[in-house]
């Protein structure tokens, strides 16, 4: 899947030999990651290009003369695209040579050396794991260390992962951000010092009915618990009287798999809740809680009128959606982000725009639904493989996948009307089919 890198920032500096050159603020989900020039960049796709050969996307062109504004522009744009494609192959991002460019890139930015530190990683209960690390290490390693010293099985790590979040004053948590597995924590959380965020580890996927998966394992049962805990802390899922009285119950006793059987018949159990925001539906400047998770996006919507409106979107009447950077607030102090979907409502397609801060965070869960749902259909088309005759087998086969087709894009800083089939305006929109 392409990951959401930006470029934010084309900064145009002088060298101390006179001549002049440009450093571009590359961003990960709307965060700084690092800043590079454009000869490092092209360096580093030349040793990609080594080992992975044409699976390498086309690189930004050199150019000979002096750049112009719409130039420099264009490459800016190109830049970006080209990061966001090289992305899509899971080969090229697990390799070597891409940890080893952004491993340097975070560090030089950030002026931070590899040496030994300490590092927290928090629970669902409050609680920490205190690391000895490197400040170099991936965020991969360190959820692998921190998972093993809990005794989790190695097969089941890629069900969780690291998160940003903050804890807020009136017992609020916000989810800032999923950790890219090549990201390193340590230097994220310098670069993030003023939000006062802290690491930790939640589960990583969007059906519930995963969480039986996991039940076997005790490290993992323990972890899906006090994340189940948190939920009904925070206020996240919605339990009938009854339904309360009977979690209550059974935490008493500490029966832990019944409480986790139950929770999950819950509204909102499993899913990720984003911090109140605007939406435009069903008009415009309604403010909205949003629940991502199960296949759709649910929205607790309260209108001008003094009531509240419950909306589903279901994810499979999605066609696609695009984050978009809308420029500074008034106070200039951050970005404003919007995340608009195009949704089939009673046969007539149309966009709803939420107006979020944790856009980036919605596109991912979105690409995690998406995903979930095509590994889910694969493995009905080999069951159904097995069964059918073969002369209905690839008809079958090719209804199951070609059932949803989802675009989804990023747009950085300008607004832009994005229709699945165009191919147009190449610089100012991504599109993503292969999740």
């Amino acid at each position: 899947m392409k990951l959401h890198f930006s470029i934010t920032a084309a900064e145009e500096l002088r060298e101390r030999g006179g001549g002049r050159y440009v450093l571009y603020s590359v961003c990960l989900e709307g965060f700084l990651l690092g800043k590079a020039r454009y000869s490092q960049l092209r360096r580093w796709d030349a040793q990609l290009r080594q080992l992975f050969g044409n699976a390498v996307p086309a690189f930004p062109p050199k150019f000979y003369l002096v750049m112009t504004k719409s130039m420099a522009d264009e490459r800016r744009s190109q830049l970006e695209q080209y990061l966001q494609n090289v992305t899509l192959d899971s080969n090229i991002t697990n390799s070597d040579v891409f940890i080893a460019f952004f491993r340097k890139l975070q560090q030089d930015t950030f002026k931070i050396q590899t040496e030994r530190a300490f590092l927290d990683v928090y629970l669902a209960d409050g609680s920490n794991i205190r690391l000895d690390i490197q400040t170099s290490d991936t965020a991969e390693r360190i959820l692998e260390v921190t998972l093993c010293k809990m005794g989790l099985s190695r097969e089941l790590i890629k069900y969780f992962s690291l998160f940003f979040f903050q804890d807020h004053d009136d017992g609020a948590l916000s989810v800032v951000k999923k950790v890219a597995e090549f990201e390193l924590p340590y230097v994220s959380l310098q670069s993030m010092k003023e939000l006062h965020c802290k690491l930790g580890i939640r589960k990583w996927y969007m059906d519930p009915s995963l969480d039986t998966l996991l039940m076997d394992c005790r490290a993992s049962l323990n972890l899906l618990y006090m994340q189940a805990i948190q939920e009904v802390k925070r206020n996240w899922v919605k339990p009938t009287e009854g339904q309360m009285q009977e979690l209550e119950l059974l935490q008493e006793n500490a029966n832990k798999a019944k409480f986790l059987e139950l929770i999950r018949e819950v509204q909102f159990y499993g899913y990720v809740r984003l911090d109140p925001c605007i939406c435009d539906y069903p008009e415009g400047g309604c403010s909205a809680d949003i629940y991502v998770g199960n296949n759709e996006i649910n929205c607790c919507i309260k209108l001008p009128i003094n009531q509240t409106k419950e909306v589903s979107f279901k994810i499979n009447r999605l066609r696609s959606w695009q984050v978009t950077f809308l420029g500074a607030t008034k106070d200039g102090e951050e970005d404003t982000l919007e995340l608009r979907f195009e949704y089939n409502d009673s046969g007539t397609w149309q966009w709803i725009i939420l107006y979020t801060k944790q856009a980036f965070l919605l596109s991912s869960c979105l690409k995690k639904m998406i995903s979930e749902q095509m590994m889910k259909a694969s493995k009905e088309g080999q069951e159904m493989e097995i069964e059918m005759p073969k002369s209905t087998k690839s008809s079958k086969k090719s209804s199951i996948q070609q059932k949803q087709v989802v675009h989804s894009g990023f747009i950085s800083r300008k607004r832009f009307l994005v229709r699945p089939n165009e191919e147009d305006c190449v610089f100012e929109k991504i599109r993503e089919e292969d999740l």
